[in-house]
């Protein structure tokens, strides 16, 4: 399991992003606050809002090229 600090500035990001973990077989989650929403879901991702630090949640210990794709998105 992986952690990681993310922040979105627009839509736009937040479109690329899903488009990219959705890439990968293994689950992941984000939280802001007592949210939790699934990582690959566009309107989830959308209802946790813009300029907000989250935490990626990556359920597999195998993330590290998932990580080097998404490290534009690091808060």
């Amino acid at each position: 399991m992986s952690d990681m600090k993310i922040t979105f500035k627009n839509p736009n990001e937040i479109l690329e992003f899903v488009n990219t973990v959705s890439k990968y077989e293994f689950d992941m989650d984000i939280k802001r606050g007592r949210i939790i929403v699934d990582a690959k879901s566009l309107l989830g991702i959308m209802h946790l809002g813009l300029n907000s630090e989250m935490e990626l949640r990556v359920h597999s210990d195998d993330c590290e090229e998932l990580q080097k794709k998404i490290a534009k998105y690091a808060a």
